[in-house]
């Protein structure tokens, strides 16, 4: 029902008296151009998600396992993995995770134990989802649709990943799935080195893993694990070689695959693309319903406008912009002490400059230690420009309210819409994503069939593309990588590398208007 009510949105009025021709025409732009996105990583994504594979660690993620296995692939999962989905991982495989986090996140390390940097909450995280999609490679089949390695589950252990041909295995396999290799499978075996490094490495240092080790059929043989018994610091060392050999490897010939600048490339070549992404802003104005007959409606196309205006304004990552907590005028604001102990930014109103500002301490930032905060908060007065102050006031007094409906307010300026189904009004990093990507399906992408929507040839994206707009505008207008850096909270390097898409005739433009004075004033 929610799905058909999402794609009603997408249809002209008279859809209905359309020939079915057209309204083929018309479900098959909308399924292909607003809701899959169409771009070749989305297609590709979206039919791998068919295909579930992974480990998953309940106990440390919180989440509950959502098993999707074949009935006619599903086999005794203690004896063998003959399967397909997502399971739960054997208790002694959570143990060792369990411990290489708290190794890797623990304040000081134990006393005879030596490591190179600390993970976040973030880090922590995707290590998680990495090794649980490994794992779950080497479990899956090899005569079902994942094409795995059949592992059984009982045999699974990180020991295992002291094998240079358990590496070889998994990033073949992807490369195999895929149709070629990207960088991600560099970061892969960059783990793999990490893992084993000398005197620093988790791996290196639990030798006592080696008790965990099978031989595999295909993949470990019992020679092999002999030898590894025998001298676990000398496999230690060849596998850190190996994988440091095979980074080359694979970098020569890596390509890209998930082209961040793609979805916004009609904004990021207009002259303004900040202006340009600001017609989303006007483009949610232009279509908000009436608040005294649709309060919860209302409220969302508010929470929808706030998201992107502040995404433009403060130019945050998602995690720090979802998370930012939120005190009403009049209130007390939280102290810089108690927002790093939460890790968390702020809105408030300023008495001193008489305005909305945003403050977040530096350790709230993924990029904490760069020289770009020094140490020091991040703090910002937000413009009163297009009645900004007006929409956050109404936001916080009436809007949200009626998004919470009642349930436990979170303390975030950004709150879901509370159902009868669920009470939780917390944004997590997927739902956030999919409520920036709602609001672009809605009001960015140009309809041809209803004429609704900002920009043609715009397509679905998640808040990070809003770091590429804002650094790349100021390339276009400054030609400076840091001025970029400072929109975005990061350093020249970072903008160079990752965020900033400064076309050559951008900088031939930029190049002309200089030399273009000579002839002006001759």
């Amino acid at each position: 029902m929610a799905e058909q009510r999402r794609l009603a949105w997408h249809l002209p009025d008279d859809f209905n008296s359309r020939s079915l021709k057209e309204q083929k025409e018309i479900l098959d732009w909308v399924q292909n151009v607003v809701i899959s996105g169409a771009t070749e990583y989305r297609r590709f994504q979206a039919q791998a998600m068919k295909l579930r594979y992974a480990i998953r660690f309940p106990s440390l993620t919180g989440k509950q396992m959502r098993a999707s296995i074949a009935s006619d692939e599903l086999c005794n999962l203690d004896d063998q993995a003959d399967h397909i989905g997502v399971v739960d991982a054997p208790p002694r495989l959570v143990l060792e995770l369990t411990e290489l986090i708290r190794f890797k996140t623990a304040t000081l390390t134990d006393i005879g134990f030596q490591r190179i940097g600390v993970w976040n909450e973030e880090t922590t995280a995707q290590k998680i989802e990495h090794f649980g999609l490994m794992f779950g490679a080497l479990a899956a089949s090899p005569s079902g649709a994942v094409h795995g390695h059949g592992v059984p589950l009982k045999d699974i252990s990180f020991a295992m990943l002291i094998f240079p041909r358990v590496w070889d295995w998994y990033v073949q396999w992807r490369e195999r799935r895929r149709g070629f290799f990207t960088r991600w499978e560099c970061d892969m075996l960059r783990n793999a080195m990490a893992l084993v490094r000398s005197e620093t490495g988790w791996l290196r240092q639990h030798p006592e893993l080696a008790s965990r080790l099978v031989p595999v059929e295909g993949l470990i043989s019992a020679e092999e694990v002999a030898a590894v018994r025998a001298d676990w610091q000398s496999a230690c060392d060849f596998l850190h070689a190996h994988a440091g050999a095979r980074v080359k490897e694979v970098e020569r010939v890596a390509r890209i695959h998930r082209d961040p600048f793609e979805p916004i490339l009609p904004i990021l070549e207009a002259s303004s693309p900040v202006a340009e992404y600001l017609k989303i802003a006007d483009e949610i104005l232009k279509l908000r319903p009436d608040a005294r007959r649709f309060p919860r409606a209302a409220a969302e196309v508010a929470r929808s406008y706030l998201i992107i205006r502040l995404g433009l304004h403060l130019g945050l990552r998602q995690k720090n912009l979802r998370q930012l907590m939120v005190c009403p005028r009049g209130h007390l604001p939280r102290s810089e002490r108690q927002l790093e102990a939460l890790k968390r930014g702020e809105i408030r109103w300023s008495e001193r400059d008489h305005g909305w500002e945003v403050f977040v301490p530096a350790v709230a930032f993924k990029n904490a230690h760069s020289s770009f905060f020094a140490g020091k908060p991040f703090r910002l007065v937000l413009p009163d420009l297009g009645g900004l102050y007006d929409h956050i006031s109404a936001y916080i007094e009436r809007h949200r309210l009626a998004l919470l409906n009642g349930a436990e307010d979170p303390g975030t300026f950004f709150v879901k819409t509370v159902k009868r189904t669920s009470r939780d009004a917390s944004y997590n990093q997927n739902t956030f994503y999919e409520a920036w990507r709602l609001v672009i399906q809605r009001y960015g992408v140009f309809n041809p069939y209803t004429g609704r929507g900002a920009i043609k040839g715009l397509l679905p994206h998640g808040p990070h593309n809003v770091r590429d707009v804002l650094a790349t505008h100021i390339l276009k207008h400054t030609g400076s990588y840091e001025q970029a850096s400072y929109a975005i909270q990061d350093t020249p390097e970072m903008v160079a590398k990752h965020y900033g898409r400064f076309l050559p005739q951008d900088k031939a433009a930029m190049a002309a208007q200089i030399l273009n004075r000579v002839w002006e004033a001759a």
